[in-house]
């Protein structure tokens, strides 16, 4: 893919260690690039024999990583059997016998929330991070994976409000909820990851590998599970509400701008029934 075509970037730290980048100007929208680069990097994480730690970031303080583009979903790519490539991702990433860490500065909304679940481990920034998920808020379902994991990390109540709500969670109630590890000062973020990855990277990978593995037995949703929520998300977007509430941001983005609705969505999801 050329270069001003690349939504992610490989950083190798050294051979144990990688940094993985996100920029997709100008809100980090997960587009069918991205689902392609995004497969395409968590294969290379597997078939790597060295390599013990990945750190997922985002070069944009405002969006780790923003929700599916709608607008495109149809050119989403699937697997040769029709099943989603985007599912078969985040599957492959849990199940990889290597540490993801996501390191989460801004928002990270539908589909961005459903790859930070899929990594391992979760850090954010207290000032700058926020997750959610905001599906049933647009009048669509889930589908890549919130509806599994998130109640298998946070409770069946804690789930039903996060999906059914569609509110921004920041940091600090994230971390008390368990839908993140932990949230730090911004300013401490960095050092954190740093210092954890560079840690683990220096274990044994055979040890890592295993632990992960009989932990993912414990806590990790079937895969069956996650590619039927990815085919009823789809169908969702034939809803009646999908289109009236579609209606309404765009109305809002031709009234406000694009740039502020993205970056207040949590606001105009709750105003677009009032009234």
């Amino acid at each position: 893919m050329p270069d001003d075509m690349q939504t992610m970037t490989i950083k190798p730290i050294d051979e144990f260690r990688w940094r993985v980048v996100f920029d997709s100007p100008p809100v980090n929208l997960v587009s069918p690039e991205f689902v392609a680069e995004l497969h395409a990097t968590v294969e290379r994480i597997v078939a790597d024999p060295a390599l013990k730690v990945v750190t997922f970031e985002s070069a944009n303080d405002l969006f780790w990583l923003n929700h599916f583009d709608l607008a495109r979903i149809r050119e989403f790519p699937l697997l040769p059997g029709g099943e989603s490539l985007w599912t078969d991702a985040v599957i492959k990433l849990s199940e990889a016998p290597v540490v993801s860490i996501a390191k989460i500065r801004g928002r990270a909304r539908g589909g961005g929330d459903e790859l930070l679940l899929a990594c391992d481990l979760r850090y954010a920034s207290r000032e700058r991070a926020l997750v959610g998920q905001i599906e049933v808020g647009t009048g669509i379902l889930p589908g890549g994976g919130a509806t599994e994991r998130l109640p298998r990390l946070i409770g069946r109540d804690r789930a039903l409000e996060a999906v059914l709500s569609s509110n921004d969670y920041p940091a600090d109630l994230a971390t008390q909820y368990g839908w993140v590890t932990r949230s730090v000062p911004d300013t401490e973020l960095d050092d954190l990851v740093d210092a954890l990855a560079d840690r683990l990277a220096t274990f044994d990978k055979p040890a890592l590998a295993a632990a992960k593995q009989q932990i993912n037995r414990a806590s990790l949703p079937p895969a069956h599970d996650l590619h039927t929520a990815y085919r009823e998300f789809i169908a969702s977007l034939g809803s009646p509400g999908f289109a009236h509430r579609m209606d309404g941001l765009r109305r809002a983005a031709q009234a406000h701008g694009p740039a502020d609705v993205e970056v207040r969505l949590d606001h105009y999801l709750g105003v677009l029934g009032a009234g």
